[in-house]
């Protein structure tokens, strides 16, 4: 037997695009066996990630009988760019983030946001609460990104922004990195291919959200609150973005219940899948019980 590579995908998932009013979006698509008998999730990655950041979890999440997407968000990798960086900014990803999940169904869905895709799927939770099932912030926070993250964030949108190419960029800095780190080919492969699909338009200005955030942590609180929206908290113990005690004091202001990932960094559902999961899992089933 052959030994299963990065992307090939788990039985259960497929590559397929989901079309809106606001245009298609590449997602990967994970079926239970049989129909599906819980509510469905949406999972959205960060700020340079994709859809594929979610491989390791897909096909355990399917297990409780509910069909996921992971997305790729506008001019994310697969997804269509558009060259307009107005349609960029966190509301309007949150509004494509409303439309996509429309058309999902009737029903409300499981809502995960990654790091960056904290901050967009938070536009879209206070935007329309009702279409939320449970909101998770996943290796979050609840503003602007500080620290070395900010100072990686700002200097790949200087790159991007003066006469740098994706190709250039990632001959310079992205792609020694990613050696260094100590990938596979196949993985280093992956991540050059989805350097070179990323929008540059999109990826500085959502460089600049990311860095310029404001904290609307009481606002969530209040809707959370008004629409009685179970809210979760999930970081790595040794998350290196936004720190475990900031995403900690987020989840205490929020109210919401807080898992940390033990062995995980800023990516817990790429550095411990199964721990993720089935924390997801669990607090789905309690939010669907409620």
């Amino acid at each position: 037997m052959s030994t299963p590579r990065f992307l090939d995908l788990p039985p259960a998932v497929r590559r397929t695009t989901v079309r809106t009013p606001r245009g298609p979006f590449a997602v990967l698509e994970a079926l239970p066996v049989g129909e599906p008998e819980r509510q469905p999730a949406l999972l959205v990655p960060g700020f340079t990630g994709s859809k594929e950041d979610f491989l390791g979890v897909l096909q355990t999440l399917t297990g409780a009988g509910r069909r996921v997407l992971a997305l790729d968000m506008r001019g994310q990798h697969d997804s269509p760019r558009c060259d307009e960086p107005s349609r960029y900014l966190l509301p309007e990803l949150g509004a494509d983030l409303i439309e996509i999940i429309e058309s999902m169904g009737p029903e409300s869905v499981h809502l995960v946001g990654h790091s960056f895709g904290g901050l967009v799927t938070r536009e879209a939770v206070l935007a329309e609460p009702t279409l939320i099932a449970s909101y998770t912030l996943m290796s979050s926070g609840p503003a602007a990104i500080t620290g070395p993250s900010a100072e990686k964030a700002a200097a790949l949108r200087d790159a991007l922004t003066g006469e740098l190419t994706m190709e250039q960029i990632w001959n310079i800095k992205l792609g020694p990195d990613a050696r260094a780190a100590g990938w596979a080919e196949e993985i280093i492969d992956f991540l050059y291919r989805r350097n070179l699909g990323n929008c540059p338009t999109g990826l500085a200005a959502m460089a600049d959200e990311l860095l310029t955030a404001p904290d609307k942590t009481a606002d969530l609180a209040k809707v959370a609150d008004d629409t009685d929206l179970p809210l979760m908290v999930l970081y790595g113990e040794d998350d290196d973005a936004w720190l475990p005690e900031i995403q900690a004091a987020m989840s205490a202001r929020l109210d919401a219940s807080r898992v940390v990932i033990p062995g995980a960094a800023h990516s817990p559902a790429w550095e411990a899948p199964e721990t993720t999961a089935h924390a997801l899992t669990d607090f789905w089933n309690a939010a669907e019980r409620r």
